[in-house]
């Protein structure tokens, strides 16, 4: 340990227990124990995981904050009322309070993944209360009514949307509580949080939303207030006499909008199938492996010499970064033998290095060592979810399908690592040259042993004496149990020749020399012999170099294996696996996720145009979140797919507000292109609202850096580019797409609908 002699010992996370409160109650522990350790003998932990999961939880605990007070803002500039502005922030605490209950209930704990899921629900759970305060207050100036009158009429109004908007939220998360498999118990920690607090969000802003608007909103001038207030409200007065122009204009166009549609979905099928995959985004932990391979035969010094040297690089050159090194030698990833030793690397806390990250330090450390003639040297980072895997990158198995043999098996996996290595998209290859190694077979002439009066079983135990020892008594010394061991010498049982100078007692009792019943011969043997599903294979790991994704790593080591002689597969394994799973399930999961939108709409709408002409403004949405995870380099991740689903959702959610609205104008007789332009432009200004609202609600998480910034960017960046998309075009394309639904129906042999008070 940071040069000076160590012994270590590793404790595991048993199933269900927590990792931070069973770290410390491990640190308490061994705190305690440090009066009786002898002096000089200190206890550290140099490879801990639980403070990663403390500084990511404890930064989405800021970036919770910060997502409600940016909230907050948005409210106030928008409503420009403290009284206002304070009826759908009180939503905030009341709705968090009682999700936590639920998640309780359910036997679920606070974690990085159900805090993400608190962060999105930010935005989202105040979009109820935005749209009945906005709707309270835009009654009272229009119609002059009292603040417990317009509150009974606006509830009339709007009830029917919000139901709608909370079914549809919820029903995209659905689908996510029923996924099996490692990526099913994240999307279950965010689908179980979002719902919840969904369906709480509505219980708020059905029952005390309205009482509080009746008590605390009071008729104001809307004309007056402060200079930037009023700029504000002009500007928007004025964007929204624009938006409805060209809502109109598009409206008297609808059918053509739906060439767009098309268009629009074919970008979204060519960006999503250029989007790289991946299962989760590696995070800096705080850690990092080294693996150390030689050559077979290398002796313990040797390995010991490279240890020294890794330990004087990353102590010295790398200070700024490492605080320790832990090295362990005689074992690695790809077995155990004096040859093998493995490093773990403990760094800063991130405050303390800001600017050097683990990645960076991976690239330059194994670019420093690539060539080094001692041996092979990896530098590796931990696997993103610890249990599943040894290590961050990708897994797999190379399997002998022709049936070729170990030899031929073994030369392939060599081929196959050189040609990754030559790509350029993959690094820290290993575990393929470790097929075989040189082994002293020691043959024994049974006839011979026999004829020398020795059984096979007292030949079996004298070398296993010899070279092994045994414990043979007890004794006790300085107050000490303490073992006897029998064992040769060392001096006579170094060299492969010192075999046969040992004798074994036969049943005359005379001494029979080794050289007269045994012989020696060298050969090469596999160092371990692997089988997956029953077919002969290799182990292999890798990592994709920075700035490309697991997923195009994977693909980049399918398709060598197809180019290689012989009949060679890929069996992936860990979070590879895992990987494979979650992009096998997602089309499904996108596809009930709709369908479950489309079938509540209509079970609650009556009608299946109403909830198309909702649908269709969804890919608008995707479009952007896809756009958006593209140019800022995301991939296509378990996070990713969560924050795809929440735009679905919001897309709809704001073709709701609109399309709800104009099939209750178009019911009553306003003709259809009038009915979906005064919706657009009455409801203009709570979309925008809620829009701004929950996307600076997910700012912080688009944004962040430090422990756990890969799994909120994963969200973050994606949900800000499909909620931009939907602010900035989908809504100028809901009135049109519902008129051309409409339109669609009355060409179809639809009846439009009779006037009705």
């Amino acid at each position: 340990f940071n040069g000076k002699q160590a012994a270590g010992f590793s404790v595991s996370l048993a199933t269900g227990a927590n990792a931070v409160s069973t770290a410390a109650a491990v640190r308490d522990t061994m705190q305690g124990l440090a009066s009786a350790l002898p002096e000089g003998v200190t206890v550290d932990a140099p490879f801990d995981t639980s403070p990663f999961v403390k500084e990511s939880i404890e930064k989405v605990y800021h970036t919770l904050i910060e997502a409600v007070v940016l909230v907050f803002l948005v409210i106030l500039v928008f409503l420009q009322s403290w009284r206002a502005t304070l009826i759908p922030t009180i939503a905030v605490p009341v709705v968090l309070l009682g999700t936590f209950g639920v998640l309780s209930a359910f036997g679920m704990s606070i974690n990085t993944l159900t805090m993400f899921a608190m962060v999105l629900a930010i935005g989202l759970l105040v979009d109820d209360a935005i749209v009945v305060v906005e709707n309270v207050e835009r009654v009272m100036e229009e119609e002059g009514l009292g603040p417990v009158e317009a509150t009974e009429k606006s509830m009339k109004e709007i009830t029917g949307a919000l139901i709608g908007i909370v079914l549809v939220l919820s029903a995209v998360f659905l689908p996510m509580a029923f996924m099996g498999g490692s990526t099913g118990v994240i999307y279950r920690q965010f689908s179980v949080t979002i719902i919840s607090a969904m369906v709480l969000s509505l219980g708020v802003a059905l029952i005390l939303t309205p009482a509080m608007c009746a008590v605390l909103l009071k008729p104001r001038n809307h004309g007056g207030g402060i200079a930037p207030a009023r700029w504000f409200n002009r500007g928007l007065a004025r964007a929204t006499l624009g938006y409805g122009g060209v809502a109109g204009y598009l409206s008297r166009r609808a059918l053509r909008s739906l060439i767009v549609l098309v268009a629009i979905g074919g970008a979204v099928a060519l960006l999503y199938e250029r989007l790289p995959t991946s299962f989760l985004p590696q995070e800096d932990q705080g850690t990092m492996m080294v693996i150390v391979e030689l050559p077979d035969g290398a002796t313990t010094e040797r390995t010991l010499a490279v240890v020294q040297q890794l330990e004087s690089y990353l102590l010295t050159e790398e200070s700024d970064t490492v605080r320790s090194v832990f090295a362990a030698q005689g074992f690695g990833f790809g077995g155990t033998g004096p040859n093998r030793a493995m490093l773990f690397v403990s760094l800063h806390d991130f405050a303390d290095r800001a600017g050097f990250d683990v990645a960076t330090l991976v690239q330059r450390a194994n670019a420093k060592f690539l060539n080094g003639r001692a041996g092979r040297v990896v530098f590796i980072q931990p696997p993103a979810i610890q249990g599943l895997g040894n290590s961050a990158g990708f897994n797999m198995y190379l399997l002998d399908q022709g049936g070729a043999g170990a030899e031929a098996l073994a030369a392939a996996a060599t081929t196959l690592t050189e040609r990754a290595a030559e790509s350029g998209l993959v690094e820290g290859l290993r575990g393929a040259d470790s097929a075989s190694e040189t082994a002293l077979r020691l043959d024994l002439d049974q006839q011979k042993a026999t004829a020398f009066g020795l059984s096979i079983s007292e030949v079996n135990s004298m070398l296993s004496v010899i070279f092994s020892g045994r414990s043979v008594n007890d004794f006790v010394f300085g107050g000490e149990l303490r073992p006897v061991i029998v064992q040769g010498v060392a001096e006579a049982r170094m060299q492969p020749e010192d075999i046969e100078k040992w004798h074994a007692r036969n049943s005359a009792d005379e001494m029979v020399p080794f050289s007269a019943i045994t012989t020696q011969t060298w050969e090469q043997l596999p160092s371990r012999l692997s089988r997956y599903g029953g077919t002969l294979a290799l182990e292999i790991s890798g990592s994709p170099v920075k700035g490309v994704s697991s997923g195009v790593a994977m693909e980049t080591m399918e398709q060598l294996v197809a180019d290689l002689p012989g009949s060679y597969g890929v069996a992936w394994t860990g979070l590879s696996y895992q990987e494979r799973l979650s992009g096998n399930q997602a089309p499904l999961l996108y596809a009930l996720s709709v369908v479950v939108v489309f079938l509540c709409l209509a079970a609650l709408y009556e009608s299946w145009s109403v909830p198309l002409s909702v649908m269709m403004t969804v890919p608008i949405g995707v479009l952007g979140a896809l756009a958006a995870a593209l140019v800022f380099g995301q991939s296509n991740d378990v996070y990713f797919k969560v924050g795809l689903l929440t735009t679905v959702g919001l897309a709809a959610r704001n073709a709701i507000l609109i399309v709800e609205f104009a099939h209750s104008l178009y019911e009553k007789g306003m003709p259809l292109v009038d009915a979906a332009v005064t919706a657009a432009k009455q409801r203009l200004r709570p979309i925008l609202m809620t829009t701004f609202a929950f996307m600076l609600g997910v700012l912080p998480l688009a944004i962040a850096t430090g422990a756990g910034a890969g799994a909120q960017r994963a969200i973050g960046i994606g949900v800000l580019g499909g909620m931009a998309s939907s602010a900035v075009i989908g809504i100028f394309f809901v009135a049109s797409f519902y008129v051309a639904i409409m339109k669609l129906k009355l060409m179809m042999g639809g009846k439009a609908p009779k006037p009705r008070s």
